[in-house]
C-alpha cells in the first residue's frame, strides 16, 4: 500500500459532465494536473455514473499513462451477480472497461447486513482472494454501510481483508446511526487500513449556512472543504480520502491543503465543533446524493433531489427551491407524494434515512 503517495484520492462517482456524458476533456486534463502534483489514487465502481465512469478511467487515465503512475480501485456491487459462476466473467469485464490487468484495490461493495450473506453464499470474498493470488487483485477489502458490529462479524469472518473504506465525515463522526467513529476504531482494531468515502457528505459539509461559513471563515481562510478532508485525513492508518472533483477549481482547492498535508489544529477542531452544532440544529436532512435509492424506485423519483430542494428551503426560505421542485424535478411526475412506500429506497440507503417520512414532508412543503 506504500504506492499511494499522498492522502487524497479522485473519487470518479461525480466527474465533470456534458449533459448525460462525461465531459472526457475535462477529465483529462483534471487527471492530468492530479498526477502532474504527485497524486496517483482513483476510485470507481461500475454503477458509477451508469457505467461510464469505468469507460472514462480508460480513456481519460489508463489509456494515457503508464501503468506505475497510478493506482485504480474498483469493486464488486452485489446487483451484477447472482451466482459463483457470475463474478469472474463481471470482474474481467471490469478491467476490460477500464483498460488494465489488474486491480491495485478491489472492493466488495457497499457491505452491510441485508447484502453480506449474498456474497457469502456465492463465495465472493473467496473469488477475489484467489483473483489476488493470480495477480489480478493487489489487496482485497470492502467498502462499508452499517453498524459497527457487523463490520467487526464481517473482518472477524475474514481476516484476509487488508483495507475498508468508511464513511467518516466530521459531522457523522460521532452520529449514533452512521457509527463513523466507531467503525473507525473496529479497523484498527482489527489492523486495518482505512480509505474515507463521503468526507464532505456529498458537498453537504461545502455549502454550508451562512453562520456555518462564518465560524470557518474566522480561521486561516481555508475553504469549507480544506476542514472537511483534512479532519478525516488526520487520523491514523488513513490510505487515501476520496473527493467526488467535478470541476478544475475543486480539483485546485483539493491539491492545494493536501499536496503538504497538515492535521487540523486545536483551534480548527473547535470550529468544527461549532459547525456542527449548528447543523444539527437546522434539522437538515443528511442525504449524500449517492443515488442508490433512485434506480429501484418504481415511481422513478428522484429522490436526493428532492431532498435537496428541502434542505435548501430550509437553508434560504426563499422561491427558488419550489421552482425548481415543481419545473425541474417533477414537472413530468416523480412528485414525493407519488410514493407507494414500497421501501426499496430505505433498505439500500447507506445513511439509514427514513425516506418515506422523508417525502411525505417534503410533500407537504412543496405540493400544498
Amino acid at each position: 500500500m506504500d504506492k499511494v503517495k499522498k492522502k487524497l484520492g479522485f473519487g470518479c462517482m461525480r466527474l465533470p459532465m456534458k449533459g448525460a456524458e462525461v465531459d472526457k476533456e475535462q477529465f483529462c486534463k483534471m487527471a492530468d494536473r492530479f498526477i502532474e502534483e504527485g497524486f496517483n489514487y482513483f476510485d470507481t465502481a461500475h454503477g458509477y455514473i451508469g457505467g461510464k465512469s469505468e469507460l472514462a478511467i480508460k480513456d481519460c487515465v489508463t489509456s494515457r499513462y503508464p501503468r506505475e503512475k497510478y493506482i485504480l480501485t474498483d469493486k464488486l456491487t452485489d446487483s451484477y451477480f447472482n451466482k459463483e459462476e457470475d463474478i469472474r466473467p463481471f470482474f474481467e469485464n471490469q478491467l476490460k472497461w477500464c483498460g488494465v490487468d489488474y486491480f491495485d484495490f478491489y472492493l466488495m461493495h457497499a457491505q452491510n447486513r441485508g447484502n453480506y450473506e449474498k456474497f457469502k453464499r456465492c463465495r465472493a470474498y473467496e473469488t477475489a482472494f484467489e483473483l489476488k493470488k493470480e495477480g489480478k487483485i493487489r489487496h482485497v477489502g470492502i467498502s462499508f454501510h452499517d453498524t459497527a458490529k457487523t463490520l467487526d462479524k464481517i473482518l472477524t469472518e475474514y481476516t484476509e481483508i487488508e483495507i475498508v473504506q468508511i464513511q467518516l465525515n466530521y459531522l457523522d463522526f460521532n452520529d449514533p446511526a452512521v457509527q463513523s467513529k466507531l467503525c473507525y476504531e473496529t479497523c484498527r482494531r482489527h489492523g486495518k487500513n482505512v480509505l474515507v468515502m463521503e468526507p464532505v457528505k456529498g458537498g453537504n459539509l461545502v455549502r454550508l449556512p451562512e453562520e456555518a461559513k462564518t465560524v470557518l471563515d474566522e480561521l486561516n481562510g481555508g475553504s469549507p472543504a480544506s476542514y472537511a478532508i483534512r479532519f478525516a485525513a488526520g487520523f491514523e492508518g488513513m490510505v487515501s480520502i476520496l473527493s467526488g472533483m467535478s470541476s478544475i477549481e475543486q480539483l485546485e482547492d483539493n491539491i492545494s491543503y493536501m499536496k503538504d498535508f497538515e492535521p487540523l489544529n486545536d483551534s480548527e477542531k473547535a470550529a468544527l465543533t461549532k459547525v456542527v452544532s449548528i447543523l444539527r440544529g437546522k434539522h437538515l436532512i443528511e442525504c449524500t446524493a449517492c443515488r442508490y435509492c433512485t434506480d429501484g424506485c418504481p415511481k422513478k423519483i428522484s429522490i436526493p433531489d428532492l431532498f435537496s430542494c428541502m434542505n435548501t428551503k430550509k437553508l434560504t426560505g426563499d422561491w427558488n427551491p419550489d421552482f425548481y421542485y415543481n419545473e425541474v424535478y417533477t414537472k413530468n411526475g416523480g412528485k414525493a407524494s407519488e410514493c407507494i412506500k414500497c421501501g426499496k429506497c430505505e433498505k439500500i440507503c447507506p445513511q439509514h434515512l427514513p425516506i418515506r417520512k422523508l417525502l411525505e414532508d417534503v410533500a407537504k412543503v412543496f405540493e400544498r
